[in-house]
């Protein structure tokens, strides 16, 4: 089986924009460790635009662009990618799964949360208050 990457120049058809075939050969000509740290936003004219996450990376792969512009113009073929430009990309928060809030413990706990069920939990809270506990 060959990989998709060998296969695009062949595929290229009226159908295919420029800016598809880029973001598909990315990966391929930037390697797998730097493709986590950047993302395609999109191709103007013939400049490729690429997310970064701090200026440290933005200066790093900067310095590397003509080696990744080879990369990508030996994959798609030349004339339809000249320049690469980094931009810093806006910091985005995980999303937060239910399991890892309860991996964190909630802030209170007591005997009472271990009760499964809502209404004897609520009557021993109840109990437990009235008894000045």
């Amino acid at each position: 089986m060959e990989r998709a990457a060998s296969l695009l120049p062949r595929l290229k058809t009226k159908h295919l924009a420029v800016e598809d075939l880029a973001r598909a050969v990315w990966p391929k000509a930037i390697g797998s460790r730097l493709e986590k740290r950047t993302r395609v936003l999109n191709l103007v004219r013939s400049t490729l635009v690429i997310e970064v996450e701090d200026a440290v990376w933005q200066k790093q792969l900067h310095a590397i662009r003509y080696h990744i512009l080879e990369n990508i113009n030996s994959l798609l073929g030349t004339g339809h990618v000249t320049t690469l430009e980094f931009r810093i990309g806006i910091p985005r928060r995980p999303v937060s799964r239910e399991t890892e809030k309860a991996a964190a413990g909630p802030l209170y706990l007591d005997e009472s949360d271990h009760i499964a069920d809502p209404v004897l939990r609520k009557i021993y809270r109840q109990k437990k208050r009235a008894a000045g506990e």
